[in-house]
């Protein structure tokens, strides 16, 4: 059964730190675009970053570029999300995601329709 886990929120002060982690069961992250997703109350579910199949290449939204980093753990069959310089507009439920695609091109990388099997979302809320 093909499983995503998600971990690693909590509360943290402006300016800190979350590495989140998504753990995949019943199938090999390799070959498959992951993409990290947040949404806040009363937003639409936004992609935040992707790592792509294979060539490990990655993207990110244009608010978090600069400060978040995706990586993916081969031997672990995990994807992180290295969250730093946090912002309270950062605050969200963040979900992590398999591409139904093995390709994604541009915009489409951040549209939750390309995605198909979701994790349960782990909370990030930055307050001071």
């Amino acid at each position: 059964q093909l499983r995503l886990v998600e971990s690693g929120g909590g509360l943290v002060q402006p300016g800190g730190s979350l590495r989140l982690s998504c753990v995949a069961s019943g199938f090999s992250l390799e070959g498959y675009i992951i993409g990290w997703f947040r949404q806040a109350p009363g937003r639409e579910r936004e992609g935040v970053s992707c790592v792509l199949g294979y060539t490990n290449n990655t993207d990110y939204t244009s608010s978090v570029k600069g400060r978040f980093t995706i990586s993916r753990d081969r031997a672990k069959n995990t994807v992180y999300l290295q969250m730093n310089s946090l912002k309270p507009e950062d605050t969200a439920a963040y979900y992590c995601a398999k591409a139904r695609n093995a390709v994604l091109h541009g915009s489409s990388k951040f549209d939750p329709k390309n995605y198909d099997y979701w994790g349960q979302g782990t909370q990030v809320t930055v307050a001071s």
